[in-house]
This record gives C-alpha cells, sequence and structure tokens, in this order.
C-alpha cells in the first residue's frame, strides 16, 4: 500500500488495470449521480393529447397565456394520470446503453462514425504535409525564420470557430470545406511545433555530421528529420483531441452526415443519451488512435525500445510504410481528383490490406523472439 503513495512510484500490471476499473467505476457513480440530481417528473397525459387554448382570432390576453410555458405546464399537469421520471439534461449511463441498438440500426452509427474517421485521417494528412515543408523552411533557413516565424506564432491565438463562416466562403459546406477547416486548425498548433522540433535538435549530433564533411541535404536527411518526427509522432497524438473538436464543429454548419451531425440532430430532438452515446463512441476512437500513435513510434522508432535489432521489425515497418503512402495517396486524390479516387479504391484496398499482412508477419516474429 505504501508504494500507492510514494512520488513517482511505479504501478504492477495488476494494481494498474484494477485502479483503471475502480476510476472508471467512480466516474459512472459521479456521472449516474449528477445525472439523478438533474432528473425532473414529467406529467403524462393519456393518449398523450392535450387542448391548449386556440390562437385563431384569440385576443392578446389569450395569447399572452398560449405563449407562457409555464401555464402549458400547468395544463399537462392538471391532466395527468402519472408522473414519469425524466433525465432532460444529463441521461443515465443505463439509458445510454440501451441507445446503441437504435443509433446502430435507425440512425447509421457505423458509417457515421467511419465518415468522420475518414474526414479526421484527411484532415492529420494534409495538416502534416503543409506543416513539415513549412516548418523546415523557418526552422532551417534565417530568411524564412525572419519573415514567417512571428506570424506563425500568432496563428495559434486565432479564434478558429469564428472563421467557419470565412471557410464556408470559400469552400462551400461540403466536404473540402470540412477537411480544409480541420487541417488548417492542426496547422496553427503543429507548425510552431516542427519549428520548436528542429531548434531542439542536438548540437552534438550537428558537429558530427560537420566533421564527416555531410552535405546539408544529407544533415537534414540522416540528423533533423529523423529527430523531428520521432518527436513529432508524441506531438500529433496530443493534437487528437483538438482535431475532434474541429470535426465536429465542421459537421454541425451543414449536418451532412458525421458523428458530429448526428449528435446534433439527437440533441436538438431532446434525445440525450444518443449525445452521450456519440461522445463515448468519440471517446473509444480516441483511444484507438492514441494507441495506434503509440505502435508507429515504437515501431518506426525502435532504437528508443529496443537495444539491438530485432527481428521482425524491418517487416513491420515495411508495412506502415505501405499503409501510410497508400492513404496518403488516398487523401490527396479524393480532394484534387474525386473521379481518380473513385477508380482506384479496390486497387488501394488490396494494397493496404497487403501492409496488414506484412504487419502481422513482423509482429509474429517480434512475438517469437520475445518469448
Amino acid at each position: 500500500m505504501e508504494s500507492l503513495f510514494k512520488l513517482r512510484g511505479e504501478l504492477s500490471s495488476s494494481q494498474s488495470i484494477l485502479l483503471g476499473l475502480v476510476g472508471l467505476a467512480l466516474l459512472i457513480l459521479i456521472w449516474w449521480g449528477i445525472a439523478e440530481s438533474k432528473s425532473v417528473q414529467f406529467p403524462i397525459v393519456e393518449g398523450d393529447k392535450l387542448e391548449y387554448p386556440s390562437a385563431i382570432g384569440a385576443d392578446a390576453a389569450t395569447l399572452a397565456v398560449i405563449d407562457s410555458l409555464a401555464t402549458v405546464d400547468s395544463i399537462r399537469l392538471a391532466n395527468a394520470t402519472e408522473l414519469k421520471k425524466v433525465h432532460p439534461i444529463i441521461p443515465n449511463p443505463r439509458h445510454v446503453v440501451q441507445s446503441f441498438p437504435d443509433l446502430i440500426q435507425e440512425d447509421r452509427l457505423l458509417a457515421n462514425t467511419w465518415l468522420s474517421i475518414w474526414r479526421n485521417l484527411q484532415g492529420y494528412l494534409w495538416a502534416i504535409l503543409l506543416s513539415l515543408p513549412i516548418g523546415f523552411l523557418i526552422g532551417l533557413l534565417p530568411l524564412f525564420r525572419g519573415m514567417l516565424s512571428r506570424p506563425t506564432d500568432a496563428l495559434r491565438f486565432l479564434p478558429l470557430t469564428a472563421l467557419t463562416g470565412v471557410f464556408m466562403l470559400a469552400f462551400g459546406t461540403q466536404e473540402t470545406m470540412k477537411v480544409s477547416f480541420l487541417a488548417f486548425g492542426i496547422v496553427v498548433y503543429l507548425l510552431p511545433i516542427v519549428v520548436q522540433r528542429i531548434n531542439e535538435v542536438k548540437d552534438v549530433y550537428l558537429k558530427t555530421t560537420f566533421t564527416l564533411g555531410a552535405t546539408d541535404w544529407q544533415t537534414i536527411r540522416t540528423v533533423y528529420f529523423p529527430s523531428v518526427i520521432s518527436k513529432l509522432i508524441d506531438d500529433i497524438r496530443v493534437l487528437t483531441a483538438i482535431s475532434w473538436t474541429y470535426i465536429i464543429i465542421a459537421e454541425l454548419l451543414n449536418k451532412e452526415g458525421g458523428i458530429g451531425a448526428l449528435m446534433y440532430t439527437s440533441g436538438r430532438q431532446g434525445q440525450t443519451e444518443k449525445v452521450f452515446a456519440g461522445l463515448i463512441v468519440i471517446i473509444l476512437v480516441g483511444f484507438l488512435q492514441d494507441w495506434i500513435f503509440l505502435y508507429l513510434e515504437r515501431r518506426l522508432f525502435p532504437y528508443k525500445h529496443y537495444p539491438t535489432a530485432i527481428p521482425g521489425i524491418n517487416e513491420s515497418q515495411y508495412g506502415i510504410y505501405i499503409i501510410l503512402g497508400t492513404l496518403l495517396l488516398l487523401v490527396v486524390l479524393a480532394m484534387l481528383a474525386p473521379g481518380i479516387f473513385a477508380s482506384v479504391l479496390t486497387f488501394a484496398y488490396i494494397v493496404l490490406i497487403s501492409g496488414l499482412i506484412l504487419i502481422g508477419l513482423g509482429e509474429y516474429k517480434i512475438f517469437k523472439t520475445n518469448t
């Protein structure tokens, strides 16, 4: 027990799992308590039809009565046959779980979630494509550093939600606008980070390459690029939460598919349990994205985790490169050449499966080595 309260103490695997489950149970209990404290008794009227005063030909006094929500509530309460507990603000956890079958069957939860994930992926890859070359120019060349470093830092303070109108005017309300808005939202945070990571490259590595007579391009390729990318994966992983915020905002603008549009529609209909179910789905997808970034970091930069080379790493890396390259090509085609994108989709699936097979082969070799 003393180890649990030791500063910077380590937890065993069993302790981590047990404490994680306790924390989850405590969170659900707090959620249930808040939901019950905000619940109200809603009057149920037999047949659920009430006769309210007619507004046709009514005088000002009658119209005032009709406009009074309190009066409408009192009419319903006077005719009530029973009272039912409802949760108008925060739903009960049980109701949230019970809403999933209807979400899947009637509201196409899986299709809408995949659409949001695809938009998220496009925004991420475009942001990386833009941030890396611009960031390297600013970080490495004094000319661009002098001209663009201050404006780049200033971008972080932009209220991006206030720019939705600008993006709608520039790109309309279709997919291009949503992906562009998300990509810009990530770029304003990622670009200064790329510059910072370049400045953090240790001088000892640069002096070594200078001593060995490396050219500028060789120094960028062998020192700057690996050092920046190895740290940038962690930075991108942290930006996952921000990316979901922006994609939900973009999906609210025209509400044509996506989990953000689904949550908005459910909220407008008073189905708060479906809204919270959507939030849970986003959290689960976020955990999956987090795990993927951790996996990429371990496999693409194994020297940070393994003292020596182990069998299987190369196969896993080749599979990752194939998948990332294919996804990058699909993202570019989806934005710039939608017709070609549709025609190569089947072939892209085959290539992606091949990459997954290579990764599986590599992971099997790594597993056999470790056991």
